[in-house]
């Protein structure tokens, strides 16, 4: 029996001006080489692939296709909660799909329940506080300098170069800029002065670590702040102009590696990850790593210029592209107990 695999995806496009969306609406949504790269991969595998792209129609399709596995990229478009609703169509459908479920993605895509839910188990975020409008009363608990983002987007969406602020005039002028533009409260998180990571993750239960990836902020234009901008992942930083700004594997003590490991794992299984995940860390002053962001959905970029976090760290794993979907894939196929459908086992890595 050969796998039947729906890929969902939202496609990036340009945002018009004229639909009221900001300009970087379209930042966490995929190229068609990064799908048709993943489609490849899994045809690889032994698998028949139908892309789907996770739009209104995206429903019926699922329907009249039911595949017998999904593998999901998909971001989704609007609302609070649009990581999840790919995955909670499945989970109607009874059809499984790759990576973490519904309740897992929309806690994720919310910074401020994803830091309340990592304080409940112990786990060290940065302090926060949420803004619905620009004259919020300012904790006296929040210290500068602070770093101001939208409370639910990811890709760095929002997170511009003059988001690090250290007044209070700075700070209600991003957070007015952030609520009028994304039409969402601000976060306001107080900024930690060392060194920053991300961790890619695979597997369920006690999932893989990958090598660690670092952030090298010094390679930022001159007068940039040391914060990973949508300038610096997206303007800054381009295939045809590669500013090098990350190391995998990570330069750092071998203690402080096993911390950062530990800390992803424990951060990984609070939240029910599953499959793979991608978690940013920074360490404070005393040169601890607290958790910024988690990524359920992270980046699958093919071209090793475009510095893709995951696939860079796979690569470093010793991983080829083919080999992180497939076993990707695998790790799904796995949990729902159907890794008897999967014919070239090969291209697994783990």
């Amino acid at each position: 029996m050969t796998l039947k695999v729906g890929l969902t995806y939202n496609l990036k496009r340009q945002s018009r001006v004229d639909e009221g969306l900001p300009e970087d609406f379209y930042a966490e949504c995929d190229s068609e080489e990064t799908v048709d790269a993943i489609a490849k991969a899994l045809r690889k595998g032994g698998c028949i692939v139908t892309k789907i792209e996770a739009d209104e129609e995206a429903y019926n399709k699922l329907r009249r296709l039911k595949p017998d596995i999904v593998f999901n990229i998909a971001e989704g478009l609007y609302g609070e909660s649009r990581e999840s609703h790919i995955p909670a169509i499945l989970e109607m459908l009874q059809i499984p799909h790759t990576g973490s479920g519904p309740l897992t993605l929309a806690i994720s895509l919310n910074k401020a329940l994803t830091h309340q839910i990592l304080g409940i188990n112990g786990i060290p975020s940065p302090f926060f506080q949420v803004f619905s409008r620009a004259d919020d009363r300012i904790s006296a608990r929040l210290r500068f300098p602070c770093v101001v983002k939208p409370l639910s987007e990811g890709s760095s969406k929002g997170v511009r170069n003059d988001s690090l602020v250290r007044d209070e005039q700075s700070l209600r002028k991003q957070v007015s800029r952030v609520v009028k533009t994304y039409n969402q409260p601000a976060i306001v998180e107080e900024f930690l002065p060392g060194k920053e990571f991300t961790v890619g993750l695979i597997g369920n239960g006690e999932p893989t670590v990958l090598p660690i990836v670092e952030f090298l902020f010094d390679k930022l234009p001159d007068g940039a702040n040391p914060i990973y901008s949508y300038e610096a992942k997206w303007i800054w930083d381009v295939p045809e102009k590669p500013l090098k700004i990350s190391r995998c594997p990570a330069e750092i003590p071998q203690n402080l590696k096993e911390e950062i490991k530990q800390t992803a794992v424990k951060t990984f299984q609070a939240l029910n990850c599953q499959d793979v995940c991608r978690i940013d860390m920074r360490l404070d002053e005393a040169n601890h790593p607290k958790i910024l962001e988690v990524n359920p959905l992270p980046g699958l970029i093919p071209d090793p210029d475009a510095h893709s976090c995951l696939p860079e760290a796979a690569r470093a794993a010793g991983f080829t592209y083919d080999q992180l979907i497939c076993t990707i894939l695998w790790q799904a196929l796995e949990r729902y107990d159907l890794e008897d459908l999967f014919e070239k086992r090969s291209l697994v890595k783990l």
